[in-house]
């Protein structure tokens, strides 16, 4: 990769003389400025306000203009005399915890590479004095005619560089933040967790810009005469009243289903209905409906088999008890009877006997 800056990294006492590569790339697609009726290209010429002539590069110098609109003249040499520490150096001034840098200060990005075989012990030991203490160093240095502040990190094997803003240059949100009050469920943070949760887990590598292969395949499509525009239908966006819930609900499923993780339950499929409120008749009339049994598949519910089938278990043993202690006293009866005979047919026997034992017998002559 071609340097674009040559000077040093000073740590201290130690000098690393490096160069700053970039370390982005743009992949906007360009257009040139036209004209619709002919196409020819449409160019830009710097011409002097003064004689109407067009001015070479060469010649084009810089300038301050006052708030009256005269131009004080400055030139390369004048800014070259002025006291700048650091026109060929990054100069390191602090090392701190990289969370105590604002992301809105973060500009562009460049690697720092080691120039030299001499180089290569000091840069090393940077890296990995940066890498040890988990640490950030701020910097400056001067780029483009200008001096600059830093971020110097570590990315793989390589220090890089972060351009940064100044900290009078971060403007302050006022005005921004609504003006209302705005009170948040806890049902909502809880939705919101779960769809930060689901759409969190993406892989950095596979995000890429949708427009400009959009914008490429239409150039190709068109140089090669087989374009045939189609008509995009946009959804309107904003000014609609939304059930915060039920979006959040719905959002979460749709996250689910895009990453084939919906509900078993068939959950992904399910509408979400947002509650409204009842009058009092058709909410009591509701309640008496949920209270009711429901029928299922022609049998009534649950609750009810489990009553019937309890009733008729008590039924049943009632009447097995009944049977029971009815035949108890039958064969009480029974046996009172059969004892009662054999109590007269004793008695009965008795008797004869003892008639017969008082009669006399007859004699017979001889």
């Amino acid at each position: 990769m071609r340097s674009i800056w040559n000077g040093a990294i000073s740590f201290g006492l130690v000098s690393i003389p490096i160069k700053l590569v970039n370390a982005t790339e743009s992949h906007s697609i360009s257009f040139r400025q036209i004209h619709v009726s002919d196409g020819g290209r449409v160019r830009y010429r710097k011409v002097c306000e003064l004689d109407g002539e067009e001015v070479p590069s060469a010649e084009i110098g810089k300038g301050y203009e006052e708030a009256d609109g005269s131009i004080v003249p400055i030139t390369d040499e004048d800014l070259a005399q002025l006291p700048l520490a650091t026109a060929k150096t990054i100069e390191i001034m602090s090392f701190v915890p990289a969370e105590e840098i604002d992301p809105l200060q973060m500009d562009a990005a460049y690697y720092l590479a080691a120039n030299g075989a001499t180089a290569a012990k000091p840069y090393t030991l940077l890296r990995e004095a940066l890498k040890r203490s988990r640490k950030v160093a701020i910097a400056k240095y001067a780029l483009r005619g200008r001096e600059r502040l830093g971020m110097l990190r570590v990315v793989d094997d390589v220090i890089a560089m972060h351009g940064l803003l100044w900290p009078d240059e971060i403007r302050a949100p006022e005005g921004v933040a609504p003006e209302v009050t705005v009170s948040v469920r806890e049902a909502e943070l809880d939705l919101a967790d779960a769809l930060m949760a689901t759409l969190g887990e993406v892989e950095m590598a596979s995000l890429h810009d949708d427009y400009r292969e959009a914008v490429e395949a239409l150039i190709v499509a068109k140089s090669g005469g087989a374009f045939e525009p189609t008509e995009t239908v946009v959804e309107p966006a904003g000014g609609q009243v939304i059930d915060l819930m039920a979006a959040l609900e719905k959002s979460v499923r749709a996250a689910k289903a895009s990453r084939g993780e919906a509900d078993r339950e068939g959950e992904a499929e399910a509408e979400v209905t947002p509650i409204r409120r009842k009058s009092g008749a058709a909410a009591g009339a509701a309640a008496g409906a949920a209270a009711a049994p429901k029928a299922v598949g022609g049998k009534k519910s649950t609750a009810a088999s489990a009553r019937k089938r309890a009733a008729s278990a008590a039924t049943k043993k009632k009447t097995t008890t009944g049977k029971s202690d009815a035949g108890k006293s039958a064969s009480g009866a029974a046996t009172a009877k059969s004892t009662a005979r054999t109590a007269k047919t004793a008695k009965t026997a008795k008797t004869a006997a003892a008639k017969k034992t008082a009669t006399p017998r007859k004699r017979t002559s001889a």
